[in-house]
């Protein structure tokens, strides 16, 4: 069965388009407390660098949202603004930030959404619902406890509370830190409405278990047509957040973007220092934005069969191998060749496909 996206209403953050046919954007949020501007700062431009398309900021209090409209003027990426409990803070911030995120379950009542509303819609900035398990109202909680259905009772009623206030820039997320939670907290809610969806699973964890939570939850999503925008949660991870983001848009063939490394996995077969070749491949192909496909085989087993496959590849052998290009072979030469040869291939393939 063939990949298709579900059809979803499209929103502006900022300069970044959402939902639609746009591309899925890959979000962060940053760790600095917001009235350091300087930090907050620092931590914008590494996220830039490491491709990040949109960042959440949190606002605990006025500093913070004083704070946030100079990094505001300053920030090289859209922001959202992420609000609990004061509803004032939001509709100030609503003045120059690109969009607001609240939490319905704490932020005290429809005359204070109202408020937000208002605001939101003086500028035409959207709105993110984000249900959270861990807050969920207590109506919904003390009637369906800690499940998936309140959560989905607390979205429908949150979505129709906005529209209501004839308001439907609407964006929304089902976070769980439980992964078969997650994916059926977003499945049900996705036939109901058309709004774009924010992919995450919340409070993941380390690099480690995040990496493996979100890939499991966002990627069995995506491959349902699921979200278009996502966030991998890392616990003081923030160029490593981007960089899983995009590879399980990447590997899960929803979005192809940068370098698709094939290699095999080290065994008694192996003939040459190939960790040492794909360390060294990673470091220098990390630039290209371009989809590729490369593979780096370690023997002639299955090394040919690969090669057909991709744009450019190495077979090493016993102390030499091949370069491959389209399936064609362009060199042979000794191992502590093949590598800079290789690059150059790359590199000359990555130039071809931009022009």
């Amino acid at each position: 069965m063939s990949y298709q996206r579900f059809k979803t209403k499209q929103l502006k953050v900022g300069s970044v388009l959402v939902g639609g046919d746009a591309p899925i954007s890959v979000q962060s949020m940053l760790f600095t407390k917001t009235r350091d501007i300087k930090g907050c700062l620092e931590q914008l431009n590494r996220l830039y660098f490491a491709g990040a398309d949109i960042v959440r900021l949190a606002c605990l209090d006025m500093a913070d949202a004083r704070a946030l409209k100079e990094i505001k003027a300053q920030s090289p990426l859209p922001l959202i603004v992420d609000i609990h409990f004061n509803h004032k803070l939001a509709v100030f911030c609503a003045q120059f930030i690109d969009a607001v995120r609240i939490n319905p379950g704490n932020i005290g009542g429809k005359d204070n959404v109202k408020e937000v509303v208002r605001a939101c819609k003086a500028r035409q900035i959207p709105i993110r619902i984000g249900v959270n398990s861990g807050s969920i109202e207590k109506e919904f909680e003390q009637k369906h406890g800690h499940t998936v259905e309140a959560m989905l009772q607390s979205a429908l009623y949150n979505i129709k509370l906005l529209e209501d206030f004839d308001f439907t820039d609407i964006k929304i997320s089902m976070k769980c830190s439980d992964t078969q939670k997650t994916i059926e907290a977003y499945e049900r809610l996705r036939p109901l409405c058309d709004y774009p969806f924010h992919l995450g699973v919340t409070e993941a964890g380390t690099k480690f278990h995040s990496t493996i939570k979100s890939s499991i939850a966002l990627g069995n999503l995506l491959l349902k047509g699921i979200g278009d925008t996502m966030r991998v949660s890392m616990t003081g991870e923030l160029e490593e957040e981007i960089r899983v983001a995009k590879a399980i848009l990447q590997d899960s063939g929803v979005q192809k973007s940068g370098v698709n490394i094939i290699s095999c996995p080290t065994c008694g077969r192996i003939q040459s220092d190939l960790v040492k070749a794909i360390k060294i491949v990673e470091e220098r192909v990390a630039h290209i934005k371009k989809p590729l496909n490369i593979s780096v085989m370690g023997c002639v087993v299955n090394a040919l069969g690969e090669a057909k496959g991709a744009d450019v590849a190495i077979a090493f052998g016993k102390g030499q191998g091949l370069v491959i290009r389209h399936g064609e072979v362009v060199a042979k030469l000794k191992e502590e060749d093949l590598v800079e040869r290789f690059l150059e291939e790359v590199e000359d393939e990555a130039k071809s496909k931009e022009a």
